[in-house]
């Protein structure tokens, strides 16, 4: 149906809402992003697909709309959070559930998690231990503990050298080992947390007798490749964890797996896997405040945290109340599953080959993988380690880095199965339905790729209503959005079926394409490259453009002639003293 509302034109929304917070997944539309798109398409009683449903946000959406959600994808790991989101628990049961399995745990792990306080010389609970990297000096080969080395240096990295032969140190030297440092105490005679030097615990963990979940990370992933995984010696899931967390979540995951409710179990087990990155050595530590844990990459950090695992167990469980609560008071009465007016169905298959008869469907809003951005089913594996199954790494719709075995999925694979999973959303549209599909790259190239398979699959994208999407970067490297050449706004494109002749895109000129861009960052209010970026990718898409030579490296290099630069702090342009105009 078309719109029955204004779309909006740019979308800024930030990653702090209640559904949002519960579950990390490698990329999200935050639910309030895709609202107004069911809202404007659909009615009550819709049903909405997602054909890249990744984490199950356009359902929880939907559902909270009153709309059906049909949702579908190849991720294991996506599946297991999209249904852990619509699986409505009473949320006192859940809680008392979940204190009675801590309790458990905690019995059957003994001291594990148990030290000597310093201040009081009783026994206390072990809130969390910063442990550091050990590498080999280049100069003397001696073993230089980072953490140590850092603060001697007053906490300043530029400042850092050999305690043995006092030569220049940094974190490219090898990584020879890990030493914990500091722990963080719980003890009744202090009311705020013990920081004090590393002890033994208790009771020495132990993983003898359990059945540690784990699996290969090898050479014929990206991600091997990407995060130096060999060198690193992290080529395992278990590897990511220490012996003591490793032991803690084993037991805490059987324990779960003891409950008998058929609704609260996976409920339990959506936030066990909710812990995992921050459970493990992914868990970035700085002086100022932790860095989380990136979720796009296997990153282990110089100086990591090994949290307590039933600590953050017990405060995941508390954000989960808060995204179950919130949806069903979007309910109503709470009723989700087995209504006609709003039912959420989430289906592994592939996008292009959808399980839904011709013509089911009322509205499509799809979020597929950008190119070759994020390799989900090698990040996935951190989690389905955990829940017993695995991603089929050959049904994964990207594109290859590099050539890390003979199926190398290039370009032309990658394009072929969106042109494919395009033609099947426009089988199962109902006639005058529309699609929004959520893209982001800093490539001019795959963005041609895009507009090919949308005319191929047979659809046109209305140019009115192209809108961009703001999620907010937290990243170091988004701070310095466009000029490390990565893109952090998303378009999202809708577009209708059409059996009309598709238009010629025409091939802009270099000089017509950096006039463009001129006009652009001098008449729009731009905070970073990329807010340019996408401005002028949809100054293009209403020229009838093909994108094909729209980098973003271009658009950088206009900002750089303009005078323009990026504050180190804030990550928003700025204008030079010695630049045309003033800053801001």
């Amino acid at each position: 149906m078309p719109p029955t509302r204004l779309l909006p034109r740019d979308i800024e929304v930030k990653r702090s809402d209640p559904i949002y917070m519960a579950h990390a997944y490698l990329t999200k539309v935050p639910v309030p992003a895709i609202i107004p798109f069911i809202e404007a398409f659909t009615v009550p009683g819709d049903v909405v697909a997602d054909v890249f449903a990744g984490s199950g946000m356009t359902g929880v959406a939907a559902v909270a709309c009153g709309r059906s959600a049909k949702l579908s994808d190849v991720s294991v790991l996506g599946q297991h959070i999209g249904r852990g989101y619509l699986n409505l628990v009473d949320s006192g049961l859940l809680r008392s559930t979940a204190s009675k399995v801590i309790e458990q745990t905690y019995s059957r792990l003994g001291g594990t998690y148990g030290v000597r306080c310093s201040a009081c010389a009783r026994d206390a609970l072990l809130a969390k231990t910063v442990w550091s990297m050990v590498f080999r000096c280049p100069g003397c080969a001696g073993a230089v503990n980072f953490y140590d080395s850092l603060e001697a240096a007053d906490w300043h990295k530029s400042k850092m050298h050999c305690p043995h032969c006092q030569a220049s140190f940094t974190s490219r030297s090898e990584r020879i080992g890990e030493a914990p440092c500091v722990d963080f105490i719980d003890c009744t005679c202090s009311r705020s947390q013990i920081e004090q030097p590393n002890s033994a615990p208790l009771s020495g963990p132990t993983l003898q007798g359990l059945d540690v979940p784990d699996l290969p990370i090898d050479a014929s992933r990206q991600m091997y490749v990407a995060s130096a995984l060999g060198r690193n010696g992290f080529t395992s899931t278990a590897s990511f964890f220490s012996t003591r967390n490793l032991q803690a979540l084993t037991v805490l995951r059987d324990e779960i797996g003891r409950v008998d409710d058929p609704a609260l179990a996976p409920k339990l087990l959506f936030a066990f896997t909710a812990i995992l990155s921050r459970a493990s050595k992914r868990y970035q530590w700085s002086k100022a405040r932790p860095l989380n844990a990136a979720n796009a990459n296997y990153y282990v950090a110089p100086v990591f945290y090994e949290w307590n695992v039933l600590d953050l167990f017990d405060r995941k469980v508390d954000a989960i109340i808060k995204a179950n609560d919130w949806l069903l008071g979007q309910q109503g009465d709470g009723s989700l599953f087995g209504t006609t007016t709003a039912s959420a169905e989430y289906v592994r298959a592939s996008a292009v080959s959808l399980p839904y008869s011709d013509h089911s469907i009322d509205y499509v809003f799809t979020d597929p993988p950008f190119g070759s951005n994020i390799f989900y089913a090698d990040m996935n594996l951190f989690h389905e380690a955990w829940i017993g199954e695995t991603t089929i790494l050959e049904d994964e719709a990207v594109v290859d880095r590099s050539k890390t075995s003979a199926d190398f999925r290039g370009p032309e694979r990658y394009e072929r199965m969106l042109t494919e999973a395009l033609r099947e959303c426009r089988r199962v549209l109902k006639p005058d339905g529309y699609l929004s599909m959520v893209f982001g790259n800093s490539s001019g190239a795959v963005w041609s790729l895009v507009q090919r398979a949308v005319a191929a699959a047979g659809f046109i994208i209305e140019p009115e209503m192209i809108a961009t999407l703001d999620k907010g970067q937290r990243s170091v490297k988004g701070l310095a959005s466009g000029f490390e050449h990565v893109a952090t706004i998303d378009l999202i494109l809708t577009m209708r079926a059409s059996d009309d002749p598709q238009p010629e895109l025409g091939r802009p000129e270099h000089e017509e394409v950096r006039a463009v861009t001129r006009v652009l960052a001098l008449s729009e209010s731009l905070d970073t490259p990329s807010h340019l970026y996408v401005a002028l990718l949809r100054a293009g898409l209403q020229r009838g453009w093909d994108l094909g030579t729209l980098d973003l490296r271009d658009v950088t290099a206009v900002l750089s002639d303009l005078g323009y630069g990026v504050d180190g702090k804030t990550g928003r342009l700025v204008r030079s003293s010695s630049g045309s105009a003033n800053s801001r």
